[in-house]
């Protein structure tokens, strides 16, 4: 399969049944290249990209601070949001409706063996999306994620990032504030880090909605032409 890629639209899905998910085809390729290198065979490893929508959930990655949660059990109740502590690096991200959610789930071995390239990556393929819409986007350093305006008093962060990753094979990923309720951000210090804006392409675009459906689509080609990519397409037994 090498670098073929199967495209998964999961549609508006709960967060942890999402995780689990992911947890399957995460095992179901590690399982793959430990058989591989075991019994010496060359079965090649499936890649996907996860495309989803969660209702309101904050989660907290390995290395953050619960402290950044700003709200209570019960407040988390009354807004209807659920709340995770979850195996991805980074801290604390907020995922609810309008917001793209991208799950890539890679054997990187079969494209390049350098996660800090394959964050990289990611920047770029929503940098290379906002532009399409006139929007510059841009990295701030030591700061994970895409942001505009860096540098300056009012720098926000429209795009959060944390994987987690294991011989050599990815998941989590991103989560692109589209049409998002950014009220949601009151109840927490994103991604720990104070005096941050957040922002969401509606917002900055002065609109109402924009089409999740072709914000798929321009992250799905920039996704292709980055990693050099193919749609994995099945056939008919």
């Amino acid at each position: 399969m090498g670098r073929n890629l199967q495209i998964e639209d999961l549609g508006v899905k709960d967060y942890k049944e999402t995780w689990d998910y992911q947890e399957i085809l995460f095992q179901k390729i590690v399982q793959i290249k430990s058989r591989n290198r075991n019994e010496k065979l060359t079965q090649e490893t499936p890649n996907y990209l996860l495309f989803v929508e969660h209702q309101h959930v904050y989660t907290l990655g390995k290395s953050g601070h619960i402290e950044n949660l700003l709200i209570s059990e019960e407040k988390l109740k009354s807004i209807n949001a659920k709340f995770y502590k979850i195996n991805r690096g980074g801290d604390i991200t907020y995922h609810g409706p309008g917001q793209i959610v991208g799950y890539p789930i890679l054997d990187l071995e079969n494209f390049f063996t350098d996660i800090h390239k394959y964050m990289r990556f990611l920047e770029e393929m929503i940098i290379l999306t906002l532009a399409e819409y006139n929007i510059k986007a841009e990295r701030s350093k030591g700061e994970t994620g895409v942001w505009l305006d860096v540098g300056t008093p009012f720098a926000r962060k429209i795009c959060a990032m944390g994987v987690r990753a294991s011989r050599w094979v990815t998941m989590h990923g991103f989560a692109l504030n589209v049409n998002t309720d950014l009220g949601y951000f009151d109840n927490m210090i994103p991604c720990g880090i104070k005096g941050k804006a957040v922002t969401s392409l509606n917002v900055e675009l002065g609109k109402v909605e924009i089409s999740l459906e072709e914000v798929k689509g321009k992250l799905l080609k920039h996704f292709l032409e980055l990693f050099e990519a193919e749609i994995f397409e099945k056939t008919e037994a």
